[in-house]
């Protein structure tokens, strides 16, 4: 985050690929079935744009950090939005009820989208974590992600598992308890930053958890 907003272009290409599938998905359903959705690609340029200009959205996020990575990014993007919506207004010939009843969005709607999206990139930093972790603890570590993945991305039964890796499925069940534990791990590592309260990471890994399968 320094390093983005110091002008680091590397750490600006890393910061945009984390939150880019965040950011689309808000605007996505903000203008899903309006004449805004053919502006989704410049919007979201522009969000990241707003983040890296000089005096722009991450010079001033210390001040709101306390509360914490993703109601700041999500009011940057809210924020942006309004600015394409106000601009389609003033160039528009539309009366303005019928501009209105163009740019009309489910508010619950989008905020849930923003927190599914968010989600996920969370989860998906968290799994990079775990795997790098992995493949510094070794062979076992490593086989312990490939167990979590098998598991969760591929539906398969531990029974199924076991058969494949000719293991006991007692034992391929407590390396799977600890591959979840693990990837816990990560993901309260992967919340360090966005929550920077301590005593709640492991309630914002429930609630993660709960957006996910909802």
């Amino acid at each position: 985050m320094r390093a983005a907003r110091g002008g680091d272009s590397a750490a600006q290409e890393r910061f945009a690929r984390q939150y880019m599938p965040v950011v689309k998905a808000y605007l996505a359903e903000r203008w899903r079935g309006g004449a805004l959705a053919e502006e989704i690609d410049d919007a979201h340029q522009e969000v990241f744009v707003e983040c890296f200009r000089g005096g722009g959205a991450l010079e001033r996020f210390e001040e709101a950090e306390r509360r914490g990575f993703r109601p700041f990014l999500f009011a940057v993007v809210r924020n942006v939005a309004r600015r394409f919506e106000e601009r389609r207004a003033a160039r528009s010939e539309l009366a303005p009820s019928v501009l209105l009843d163009e740019l009309e969005f489910d508010a619950q709607g989008v905020s849930t989208m923003f927190d599914r999206a968010w989600a996920f990139s969370l989860l998906r930093e968290a799994a990079q974590i775990q795997r790098l972790r992995a493949a510094e603890l070794g062979a076992e570590a490593l086989r312990r992600v490939e167990l979590l993945e098998l598991r969760l991305t591929h539906d398969l039964p531990i029974r199924e598992i076991a058969a494949r890796w000719n293991e006991a499925p007692e034992r391929v069940h407590r390396e799977y308890a600890r591959a979840r534990e693990e990837f816990r791990a990560a993901l309260v590592e992967a919340l360090a930053f966005h929550q920077p309260d301590p005593r709640s990471a492991e309630q914002e890994c429930q609630r993660l958890l709960a957006v996910i399968s909802s």
